[in-house]
Parts: structure tokens; sequence; C-alpha cells
């Protein structure tokens, strides 16, 4: 238990907080901040970054001590959170929780602090996929951070959510939703516990999804340009997917008997990359309808005049080295490149204001790792292999940017994306001399062969990629070049 002393100093600084802001925010349009990149922008280049966009709210999947350094004194409000992996050990005890609390939580809410507003506790833990390993963690997991925060005089002030993911319920029509029958019992303790907290409903939404994962599904719908292809549910017309889905959700928290709860889109946007219908037009298209079609404050059908509370459009920047089992397309759902540069005018809905790019990032030498044109490419395969094995490979597959500048343009991505993370070693880019440094920009058409940026996690990180190059080399039984 914390000491008196420390209690009544938590207790000041939220009133502090209290003073300074209020409880009662406008909605707003805010992002997802994931920090898988290979390429890491220093965490103040991206606070610098969200304040020029005028962003005022931003999640992240974790409670990285750099990010929240860097948010202190910013006025962002953030939602920390709690990986999935976490859920067990908090579950387990209060004094876990209390831990948490105070080394991610309490330490940043002071005068000039960070504006913590929600702990996400799990992210998307019910996943079908997850074949509910997670599932009985959660509830405990809750009470125990629930006590952490109250003790920490905090609770009254930074609410406590679960992220879920849109296939936690499910119907033919929005109004016939439900949940999955084999969740009914914890979403049923979830949602009774975030109404007697006071807290929203986290869900995520990804109409993008639906199209990957549908060939018949209509592309229109997934969009808010209009649509032939209007779902009618009674007296309601539904003419994009994201209404749709929402007022399922609203149906199925009915059916439970909380239809008036307040819904967070914790997860919503469209790749830009790494799949068919994954470009830049397309992501443009979809992001900025929905952020018109929310700020319009029209509603849905069930819900008409009450949009959600807010808006997370997933993501800030590419996060190349995320899980690609999902799909290629996992890597490139940035707003931003991974270096900070728009990827597409966006109006995130102030005014005539367009999306600004990162100031002051420091770049590697304006130099790239290409395929020798005078040596013999044949037994280049392994060494391709590897270099994809660690880094980021996937705008060559079919759907990618990259998808059609041969077998040559090909090799050079490969080799240059192996050297960049590699902070342009020189030995890097000699792939037994089949590689070759060139200061010509080997960019073709919408393919950009990148160049990495410097950061102060460079040294640590480099280590992480010999041990990871190692392991695979081990794995395959064959070494390749040093490093």
């Amino acid at each position: 238990m914390l000491e008196p002393r420390f209690r009544v100093a938590s207790f000041i600084s939220v009133i502090i907080l209290l003073i300074g802001s209020s409880q009662k925010a406008e909605s707003a349009i805010g992002v997802n901040w994931g920090t898988l990149s290979f390429h890491k922008l220093k965490p103040s280049i991206v606070v610098d970054l969200l304040k020029e966009n005028k962003v005022q709210k931003v999640k992240l999947f974790d409670a990285d001590p750099d990010s929240l350094k860097a948010l202190m004194g910013s006025g962002i409000q953030v939602m920390v959170g709690i990986s999935n992996d976490m859920l067990a050990t908090l579950s387990s005890s209060t004094l876990a929780s209390d831990l948490w609390v105070r080394q991610n939580v309490s330490r940043y809410m002071v005068k000039g602090g960070v504006d913590i507003r929600y702990v996400a506790v799990g992210n998307e833990p019910f996943l079908s996929s997850y074949a509910g390993q997670y599932q009985s963690y959660v509830m405990s997991a809750l009470l125990n951070l629930q006590q952490s925060l109250a003790k920490a005089n905090l609770a009254g002030y930074i609410k406590l959510v679960v992220p879920c993911n849109a296939d936690a319920y499910e119907s033919t029509l929005p109004s016939q939703g439900a949940f999955r029958p084999e969740l009914t019992q914890i979403i049923t303790q979830l949602v009774s516990f975030l109404n007697s907290n006071g807290s929203p409903f986290v869900v995520n939404i990804y109409p993008f999804l639906s199209l990957y994962g549908n060939p018949d599904f209509p592309q229109d719908y997934a969009f808010f340009e209009g649509t032939t292809h209007a779902v009618t549910d009674g007296s309601n017309v539904y003419y994009n997917a994201f209404d749709g889905n929402l007022d399922t959700l609203v149906a199925a928290l009915s059916k439970l008997g909380y239809g008036q709860m307040s819904i967070i889109i914790g997860e919503v946007g469209w790749p830009t990359d790494g799949a068919l219908g994954a470009n830049l037009t397309a992501a443009r298209v979809f992001n900025q309808g929905l952020i018109n079609h929310v700020l319009s404050n029209k509603g849905t059908p069930l819900r008409p005049g009450v949009p959600p509370m807010d808006i997370y459009l997933f993501s800030l920047f590419d996060e190349g080295a995320k899980n690609v089992l999902p799909g290629n397309f996992e890597r490139h759902w940035g707003i931003f490149s991974f270096d900070g540069q728009a990827k597409y005018p966006l109006n995130l809905g102030l005014g005539n204001r367009l999306l600004r790019n990162a100031r002051n990032v420091q770049y590697l030498p304006s130099r790239w790792c290409v395929a020798n044109p005078s040596t013999d490419l044949t037994d280049v395969s392994n060494h391709m292999k590897l270099a994809c094995s660690v880094a980021d490979c996937t705008t060559l597959n079919y759907g990618g940017s990259c998808n059609g500048i041969g077998v040559k343009g090909n090799i050079s991505y490969a080799f240059n994306s192996y050297y960049q993370l590699q902070l342009q070693n020189s030995q890097s880019c000699d792939f037994d001399g089949l590689g070759m440094v060139t200061f010509l920009d080997p960019s073709i058409g919408d393919c950009r062969f990148l160049v990495g940026v410097t950061d102060v996690s460079s040294s640590s990180f480099r280590q992480i990629c010999r041990w990871l190059i190692l392991w695979v080399l081990i794995l395959w039984g064959f070494w390749v070049f040093p490093i």
C-alpha cells in the first residue's frame, strides 16, 4: 500500500489535473501510436508531430516509458495499454496491479505530467482466434486494477476499458446483433463493470477486413461515398459498413440491458499497401469519409445524432515489424510513413488544415544498396530470404506497391531494406559480392526505396538484429555473410 505522503501527493496531483482540464472533454479524432517499427522516430519528434497536427487524443498499446515521458506536459489525453500476456499476472493479486499502476500510471500523474484518461486492459482478448486463452483473466485483472487505482486516488479520473474486436458480436442484420454465445457471460460481467465505473465500451471496427476476407462483400459499402448495396433493416437503411457494424454492437448491448452505454472506436482505418484494395487512394477516401461522417454528428439509425465518443484512427505510422499472419497489409496502416511524412492529404476536422509532416527527422545518408548489375544473380535467393526474414519486404508481394518492379528490382529492394536496417553498415550490402552501394535513388514509380532514420535506440536495436540474424542462420544451417 502507498505510504500516506504518497497518497496525499497523488490526490493533490489529480485535483490539479481536474482543475486544468474538464473531465467532460469534447469528442475528437485520435490516433493509435504503435511502436513495432524497425525505424523509430524519437518520441519527442512524434509528440511534436501530434501537437503540430492538433491531435488531442492518443492510444498506446503499452506504457512505454520513453513515449510517456515525451507526452509529459503536452496536454494530449492518453490511453495506455496492457498487453494480453500481462493479464494473468495482473489477475493474480493486487500486489501485481499495485506495482503496475505505481510504475506506469501514478508516476506520470503529476503537475506538468501525462494526462492519462484510460487504461486499456488487454487488446482484443476475446478475439475468436485466441480460443478463450485470455478470457478467464479479464475480470480479475479489471477488479484488481480498479482497486489499485482507488488506492492511488485515481479511480475517479482514469477509466478502465477493454478494447474488443468486432468479432465479439454477430448478426445478419444490425438490429439482430448479439454477442457470441460463448462470450455472453463474460461480456455481461464486463459491461456491468464498465457501467458501474462510468467507462465506455471500446470496439475496433475494420470495414477493410470485411472486404479483404469476403470476395462477395460490396466494395462501395465499405466506404462513405454512397452505395448501390444499401442494407435495409426494418425502417432503417444502412449505406456503409461502419454504421451497420456499430449498430450491431448497439443492439448487442441493448440485449444485455446497456443500450445507452457510451462507445469509443479504439481502432479504425485503411491500409495503403500489402494487398489488393490497400492503396493510398482508398485509404484517403475511407479515412476522410469516416472523419467527415463522424464529425457531422449524424450518428447511426439506432443512435441518431449520437456519434461515438471518440475515434482513434489506426494508425499513426506504418509498423514494419508487425506480425503479417493476418496479411501483409498489417505493416501499412499508417496515415504517416515510418519517418513521419504524410502519405496523402487528410483533414482531421480542423477547418481546411491538412496533415503536416514531422520536423527535425534525422535521416541516414542518401545512399542505397542495390543488386550489382555486373554479377551473376543466379544464386541470390538465399540472400533475399535472409534479408526479407529480418527486414520488411511486404510491398514486393502480390497487391503491393513494389510488386511489378521486376526480378532485379525485387533483389535491390530486399538488399536495401536490410542495408538500411543495419544503419548502412558497409558489410551489410556485400551479399557475397551481389550487392553494391549507389547514390542514385532506385525508387520506381510508387515503389519507394527507403532511407533509414537515426534514433536514440539504434545501437540496442542493431544488437537485436544481430541475434535475430544469428538465429535465422542457425535455423537454416548456412552462413551468408558476416555482420
